[in-house]
């Protein structure tokens, strides 16, 4: 399998990243680690999650991915095998969010004894905290990094404006700086990732790990109308994508589909892996058999004019 660089990091990852918000939620834990297996067996190595997963849940309170993580980790014994991301940030509880330095000192600990692991290989912002000064943030998590705990940092949900400035604290006092950026990007949301944040990831040399690369499973192809909505819990999300772009865009991925004997969810993958300034696109899945379809975007290469009608369909409207 293929490796990519993520950013200045050192950290080599696999083209297609496991999306560790099901893990505890939509995977139960067997089925959680029947899909970790096969991910890692597959040659995939990248697995993300969150301290606040999967808090939406009723009756979770956060956690619940990194915990199962943790025991897949510890039963498996394929640490070795897997870089780790996580992230801090959300609201976990009172008193438990945002970016400032005894937060994030705290926080750290918390998701280590749940990930049951004595490192993060990768430690993100899960979203900027404006109450904070990037100094502090970023202080916090140099410390980690110094101490050994934190391989690299990245930030998630960052404005273009603001990332360029965290580089520029970074650059500015000889702190560690954001390898990765984790945006929300697919053929649907384009407008804001291709506004500006793509060029401070190409300027800066940062690498791109998107989610909800399928648009919660819209360019699927699963939710076509609004009847559509129940199939799964992430049927209500789908269902704003329902618009005439939105619809022009699943024709378009049915037309590429059928030429290339796929998938549209193959097909929305395969063009997220020929921008070249994305790395790793961060895809979940709740069953062998949905992520093996995932896994087959990583060997299909688009022709150009395929690419082409992807790209005029899913064209952002004009300003």
């Amino acid at each position: 399998m293929e490796k990519r660089s993520l950013g200045r990091s050192g950290l080599e990852i696999a083209p297609l990243a496991f999306g560790g918000n099901v893990l505890g939620w939509t995977a139960d834990e067997a089925q959680s680690y029947r899909l970790l297996d096969e991910f890692v067996g597959s040659g995939l190595n990248l697995i993300d999650t969150a301290d606040v997963y999967s808090k939406w849940v009723p009756g979770h309170s956060g956690g619940e991915s990194e915990t199962i993580l943790g025991r897949w980790l510890k039963k498996s014994g394929k640490r070795d095998q897997v870089l780790i991301a996580t992230k801090v940030g959300m609201k976990l509880a009172p008193g438990k969010s945002g970016l400032a330095a005894g937060y994030i000192a705290q926080a750290v600990e918390e998701s280590l004894v749940r990930l049951q692991t004595d490192h993060i290989d990768l430690y993100q912002a899960h979203l900027d905290d404006p109450a904070v000064p990037l100094e502090e943030t970023l202080g916090a998590f140099d410390a980690l990094i110094r101490s050994g705990k934190v391989r690299a940092i990245g930030a998630s949900n960052y404005s273009a404006a603001r990332l360029e400035e965290a580089l520029a604290v970074s650059a500015a006092h000889g702190l560690a700086r954001y390898e990765s950026l984790q945006p929300l990007y697919n053929l649907y949301d384009r407008a804001d990732f291709e506004a500006g944040l793509a060029d401070v990831c190409e300027r800066h040399g940062l690498g791109v790990i998107n989610y909800y690369p399928l648009a919660s499973g819209f360019l699927t192809g699963k939710y076509r109308s609004a009847l559509d909505a129940g199939k799964s819990p992430r049927g209500a999300r789908a269902q704003s994508y329902l618009t005439p772009r939105g619809r022009a865009i699943l024709v378009a991925l049915d037309e590429v589909a059928a030429e290339s004997h796929t998938t549209p969810a193959c097909v929305a993958l395969a063009w997220l892996l020929s921008r070249p300034v994305v790395t790793a696109p961060i895809a979940s899945a709740t069953s062998p058999e949905q992520l093996r379809e995932l896994l087959a975007a990583v060997t299909l290469n688009l022709p150009r004019a395929a690419l082409a009608h992807l790209d005029a369909a899913s064209a952002p409207a004009p300003d």
